[in-house]
């Protein structure tokens, strides 16, 4: 062997060395390690390998927002058919959800199912005893049903509980008016236009009635 093969085969071993020290040291990530990001969003790979990132997942809306998105949008498009659907199966996952009921009694009554509006608008206040706008909603219907006790009490009770809300008092009047009983009828509505000067039907209805009942 020459000087020079020999300088070879020494350098050789003092590769092989290297490398076998490297291997099994723990310089490298242990086999089935897998390297993670230490934050949900961190990135990994970053300018060399944008590929290789976490990111934060986008959040999605749950199914029962989604529902409640396609009922609104199509109360707005006046597909109510639609509407109603969608407020059925919101209805399946969340049973004693006021918000939703009252969504659906207000689309059941736009479809003229009285009956049906009634027995929801009645469900809400069952959950939810103190809601003004339930009151005067099952009022109204109440009155279109020709229960005209019921209707009455009721919106003597939405008055009872937000006595500054003027369409209230507007709606109460609506109903006495058709009753014929005039007297009564004037002074909800002067008691509704001054609360909200901006309510003309009752500016209206006042300049009608004044001209019956005097």
């Amino acid at each position: 062997m020459t000087i020079f093969q020999l300088i070879l085969f020494i350098s050789a071993l003092v590769i092989f060395y290297i490398f076998f020290k490297k291997l099994f040291s723990e310089d490298y990530p242990k086999r089935g390690v897998d390297f993670e990001a230490k934050q949900a969003d961190e990135q990994i790979g970053g300018i060399s390998r944008p590929d290789k990132t976490f990111s934060k997942p986008t959040v999605r809306p749950s199914r029962l927002d989604e529902l409640l998105s396609i009922a609104d949008k199509s109360v707005e498009k006046g597909d109510l058919v639609e509407a109603k659907k969608a407020l059925q199966s919101a209805n399946i996952l969340d049973k004693e959800n006021p918000a939703i009921i009252s969504r659906y009694a207000f689309v059941l009554n736009a479809m003229n199912d009285l009956v049906g509006a009634k027995e929801e608008y009645s469900r809400v206040l069952e959950l939810e005893p103190n809601d003004d706008m339930a009151e005067a909603s099952l009022g109204n219907i109440l009155h279109k049903l020709g229960e005209d006790d019921e209707a009455i009490s009721h919106h003597k009770r939405s008055i009872e509980l937000d006595p500054e809300y003027a369409p209230h008092y507007y709606n109460y009047a609506n109903t006495l008016y058709d009753l014929d009983r005039l007297d009564e009828a004037l002074k909800l509505y002067e008691k509704a236009y001054s609360l909200d000067s901006d309510l003309k039907e009752a500016k209206d209805m006042i300049s009608e009635l004044k001209s019956k009942v005097a």
